[in-house]
């Protein structure tokens, strides 16, 4: 079977290029290896910026999201005494969306079938063959047959454990990498929401945040050691230690409920380099991972699927290869900044091990600046809603 552009993983990304495509008219297959019920049951963020908001309109998705999300202006930073807003809309114009991944996921999902966008779900043994040509192939294992897609490009979608960047030699690609000495502890529960807007707290027991996926179910994380267990931290325990690290005031507003969902995910910081080799496109997590401080993770796949999609509908439409060989430098400047922000936001808001007393206090000046400084607070809000494409 011969096809336009192969599509491996089925997730966000894959999904909204697969869209993208289509829409111009671009014939795609999306290969996923596993069920269509597993990849919805995926917990993930929901902060979407204006970006990612703007692929979901332009593909006429959008209806939900406006809906049922969550529309914020700002959101907190705390020190353990206080709140620090940041007035997002009014220091850039621009705010969030509040909306799932899981619903973003959701969205394309559905629309998938009735648009004749063609997705195979639980694809096994996915190869992909002869990367370094014009004539890229992908085979993989599906109803107990061998099947074989001939392409002019693929796109690795796959996520960090996906079979795309694996399939790229060592000698032509750069890893950077770095895993922090902790991870996130979430409870998801059907309970309305503490704040209006996310806080996102540090405090000396470590990091805190509080989130929501709608005005009745609130999502919230504290910081633990990457050895610590879910099993540690029975719901009035975890509940507690969210009161104490959130802050009095917030604390005062916390309405607890049983945990939905209680998990441990760690936090690394990745990117690989270059996003392209030969006839691939890395795209999302299979290039690319933040830590979830700041929610970048979903926007950045969104970012690189714009760029990306705008490449391939020039080289296929306009015969213009500007966009596709451009397209690794293009995405990778603004994936560094993100991970920049990213990574500043972890540090200024995370307890370290090896930081001691004298980190703790530079990250307690550093909060008091950003309390008084209209400046500051606007290099934070213009890296939160996201920077331009």
């Amino acid at each position: 079977m011969k096809t336009d552009v192969v599509i491996v993983g089925a997730g966000p990304a894959g999904l909204m290029l697969g869209h993208l495509l289509m829409q111009a008219g671009i014939d795609v297959v999306l290969l996923e290896r596993k069920s269509a019920d597993y990849v919805l049951s995926r917990i993930r963020a929901g902060v979407l910026e204006q970006t990612t908001v703007d692929v979901m309109d332009q593909l006429g998705l959008g209806e939900r999201m406006h809906g049922e999300g969550l529309a914020h202006d700002g959101f907190y930073l705390a020190d353990g005494d206080r709140l620090i807003h940041i007035d997002l809309q009014g220091l850039t114009g621009h705010g969030v969306m509040v909306y799932g991944q899981t619903e973003v996921t959701r969205d394309l999902m559905d629309a998938a079938g009735s648009r004749g966008l063609e997705i195979v779900y639980e694809a096994e043994d996915v190869a992909l063959h002869d990367l370094d040509s014009e004539h890229p192939a992908v085979t993989y294992r599906a109803g107990g047959e061998t099947h074989r897609l001939d392409a002019r490009f693929i796109a690795g979608c796959d996520g960090f454990h996906g079979v795309s960047r694996q399939s790229v030699p060592d000698a032509a690609g750069k890893t950077f990498e770095r895993v922090y000495p902790f991870g996130w502890l979430g409870i998801l529960a059907d309970v309305p929401p503490c704040n209006d807007e996310l806080i996102y707290a540090n405090h000396e027991n470590g990091f805190a945040l509080a989130s929501m996926r709608s005005r009745t179910r609130s999502r919230y994380y504290i910081q633990v050691a990457l050895d610590d267990r879910p099993e540690n931290w029975p719901e009035e325990r975890l509940w507690d230690e969210l009161d104490l690290r959130l802050g009095p005031e917030a604390a005062a507003r916390i309405t607890r409920g049983p945990a939905l969902e209680k998990s441990i995910a760690p936090l690394r910081s990745f990117v690989f380099e270059p996003m392209r080799y030969g006839s691939l496109f890395l795209a999302g997590d299979a290039a690319h991972i933040v830590p979830p401080t700041g929610a970048k993770g979903l926007n950045l796949a969104s970012s690189d699927v714009a760029y990306l999609s705008r490449a391939l509908i020039a080289w296929f439409k306009q015969n213009d290869a500007a966009g596709v060989e451009a397209y690794s430098s293009t995405a990778l400047a603004r994936v560094w900044k993100s991970e920049r922000f990213s990574w500043t936001l972890t540090n200024l808001m995370h307890r370290f091990p090896d930081s001691g007393p004298f980190g703790r206090k530079m990250q307690l000046a550093e909060l008091d600046y950003i309390a008084s400084s209209r400046a500051a607070q606007t290099t934070i809000a213009e890296n939160y809603i996201g920077l331009p494409l």
